[in-house]
């Protein structure tokens, strides 16, 4: 079946609205907080980069709902129109700088989509738990940059990490199991490190633009 940019355009604002609505709606509901419905949002949106590769014909195209996103997630970031991923944080833009990341590794990497989806995959299941574990069972704490983290969250973003970025390379290159475990461990351990040193709210850019780029030098 012929791929149409129009109909991927349409699918991919269908889909991402209904994740934030669906975020909404549990927050709403249910009473889950912020946290938990922001980092559900997270998840569900980082996992459209697949259907993405796989719809889009044209990078130009593919890059319009991340583009589109920056835009309405900073107006959300301002007039809180979105609760169910936003913190309340004052200079939390991380919810501006998921799609921006998103849209630079389409453009450089559309060549090499499992390049862009497992530097995605890092920021969208390691980054998610290492944030979801630390807050409910970090207690062995350490601070960089005067930020607090936990090593029981940074393992977590190693663990989630490898474990996404093995299968993105498995399925999308496709790489067989032995040959992809090094190099999934190797932008792991790295991506966890970007983690920890990067300062609040910027993970959201360092950790999938900078694991992308350490796969494309390591020759992937």
């Amino acid at each position: 079946m012929p791929k149409s940019n129009w109909l991927a355009l349409l699918i991919s604002y269908i889909y991402v609205f209904a994740i934030i609505f669906a975020g909404e709606g549990l927050r709403k509901w249910r009473g889950y907080s912020a946290d938990f419905t922001r980092k559900a949002i997270h998840i569900g949106v980082g996992m459209w980069v697949f259907a993405t590769v796989a719809l889009f014909e044209h990078w130009y195209f593919a890059i319009i709902p991340p583009l589109t996103f920056i835009v309405i997630n900073y107006i959300s970031y301002k007039q809180q129109v979105f609760k169910a991923m936003e913190t309340g944080e004052k200079g939390q833009l991380g919810t501006v700088y998921f799609p921006t990341s998103f849209a630079v590794l389409l453009c450089l990497f559309w060549s090499r989509p499992y390049i862009a989806a497992a530097g995605i995959m890092a920021m969208t299941w390691g980054d998610a738990f290492a944030s979801i574990i630390g807050l409910r069972w970090g207690r062995r704490k350490y601070q960089i940059f005067r930020r607090t983290r936990s090593l029981e969250g940074s393992a977590a973003m190693l663990a989630f990490s490898f474990a996404s970025i093995l299968i993105t390379l498995v399925a999308m290159v496709p790489l067989g199991w032995p040959m992809a475990l090094p190099y999934a461990l190797i932008v792991a351990v790295f991506a966890t490190v970007v983690e920890a040193l990067s300062p609040w709210g910027i993970d959201n850019l360092t950790v999938p633009i900078l694991s992308a780029g350490l796969l494309y030098l390591i020759g992937v």
